[in-house]
């Protein structure tokens, strides 16, 4: 047996993922409304801290460090903590007009039974001292004509209920909180007043920071607004930039310093900016906190407090929500004064009554099986897709192999992926070339 040659066994090589294409795709989609899309609920409950935490950069770190204990690098123990507390003075702050709107004719002939009429039958629920009528039509509202050829030009036909009442008071420079399931349109229910706003502000000089500034709670929901906000700027001659974690800061850094009119931010990367320089807040005097509910929900209020305290007081502040708990209206009564309250549909909240909603209560260990299943049914007409929304990114890393290695044109998407690769991911999702997609929370809004 000595004797024997012995021979050396190489390893199998594991078949390689399918990877992200060098350059990502950007899709054009209605900010109206979103595609229908089934979707399936493979949580047992929302999402771990530990996993909406990482997602924050707040958990235990990707390279080191120790799970037990907090942080000790400065850049993630405390975010926003060189930022300091502005004490402003309104007697030496430059004046400026946030009130434009102009009642049109039509509209100031409505009957206050008319107006009621309209309400009660687009279900708009209204709080709040000197609320204007709402517009029943684009012309009513009042704005640019290259703003209406844009409206024109995506066929629009009439604004959402959310539009039709957000418009008058956001342009008479009111602070409002509007409440509205997602897809409702409160992207333009906030940029096009924001568009007239900055349209009456004095040109921006070299070192100035924003003038409207957009806060969002993901990259993906920032991006949205973004590519929504984009043709209109384009029409009104201003300059918008997305900055958001997860993405070089070079290309954000020059757009922040060659000025821009609109800012969409994620609160992190924006305190990143705040921090080191590289932009200030001393013009902002139109501020938007969409998806404020979401925000709170990934823990943002500590740095969204920050991000506020370096903004003028008497800035014109909007808050978009698709719910509206206490902890919402306790920041709306912090950062709002004499707001106007817009809700659509029921004051309580409910599930979409657009969408059939199938609970079935199992065991884990029955969950792959009836999962499958349920592909099979779905999966037999071609056009359809699914979204499956896990507990965790381990769990959405677990179910996307094992669906592919039973031939699943499946996908994953959670927050320690790349932003290259989830752009990519989401591309091929919207244009149906991986109909399933394996997702974390978040993905669950601004997937447009």
């Amino acid at each position: 047996l000595s004797s024997l040659p012995l021979r050396r066994c190489r390893p199998r090589k594991a078949l390689p993922s399918p990877k992200p294409p060098a350059a990502t795709c950007r899709t054009r989609f209605s900010p109206l409304c979103s595609p229908p899309t089934a979707t399936i609920d493979a949580m047992s409950g929302y999402s771990s801290d530990r996993d909406r935490g990482r997602d924050r950069g707040f958990g235990a770190p990707r390279f080191g460090g120790s799970r037990a204990g907090p942080l000790s690098g400065k850049k993630f123990g405390n975010p926003g903590e060189k930022l300091v507390k502005k004490k402003w003075n309104l007697d030496e702050l430059p004046k400026f007009e946030k009130n434009f709107y102009q009642e049109h004719p039509d509209l100031a002939r409505r009957t206050a039974q008319e107006v009621e009429t309209y309400r009660r039958s687009k279900e708009i629920t209204v709080r709040g001292h000197n609320c204007p009528k709402p517009v029943l039509n684009f012309y009513e509202a009042n704005f640019p004509a290259n703003v209406m050829d844009v409206i024109a030009r995506q066929n629009f036909t009439e604004p959402t209920a959310i539009q039709a009442q957000g418009w008058p008071v956001a342009l008479s420079g009111l602070d409002m909180v509007g409440v509205a399931q997602t897809g409702s349109g409160k992207t333009l229910s906030y940029l096009l007043p924001a568009i007239v706003h900055i349209n009456h502000q004095p040109f921006l000089e070299r070192g100035d920071g924003p003038i409207c500034l957009v806060l969002a709670p993901t990259r993906e929901l920032a991006q949205q607004v973004q590519q929504v906000a984009a043709e209109y700027c384009r029409a009104c001659r201003l300059k918008s930039t997305c900055i958001y974690g997860g993405a070089p800061k070079g290309p954000q850094i020059r757009d922040l310093e060659r000025g821009v009119e609109i800012c969409i931010a994620t609160p992190g990367r924006l305190i990143d900016f705040l921090e080191c320089g590289k932009t200030n807040l001393r013009r902002t005097t139109y501020l938007v906190l969409d998806e404020a509910d979401r925000m709170l929900d990934m823990g943002f209020e500590p740095q969204i407090r920050k991000i506020v305290d370096q903004i003028r007081p008497d800035r014109q502040t909007l808050m978009w929500s698709a719910t509206w708990p206490k902890e919402v209206r306790q920041l709306a009564e912090d950062f709002l004064k004499d707001y106007i309250h817009i809700n659509i549909g029921a004051l309580e909240l409910s599930a979409n009554h657009n969408i059939l909603q199938i609970v079935d209560v199992c065991h884990d260990v029955e969950k792959d099986e009836k999962l499958i299943r349920l592909m099979e049914e779905i999966m037999s007409e071609k056009e359809n897709k699914t979204i499956v929304f896990v507990e965790t990114k381990r769990r959405c890393d677990e179910l996307t192999r094992k669906m592919r290695r039973d031939g699943w044109p499946a996908m994953g998407i959670h927050g320690d992926k790349s932003q290259q690769e989830r752009d990519w991911v989401l591309n091929e999702f919207k244009h149906g070339k991986a109909p399933i997609l394996i997702a974390t929370d978040v993905a669950s809004r601004g997937l447009g």
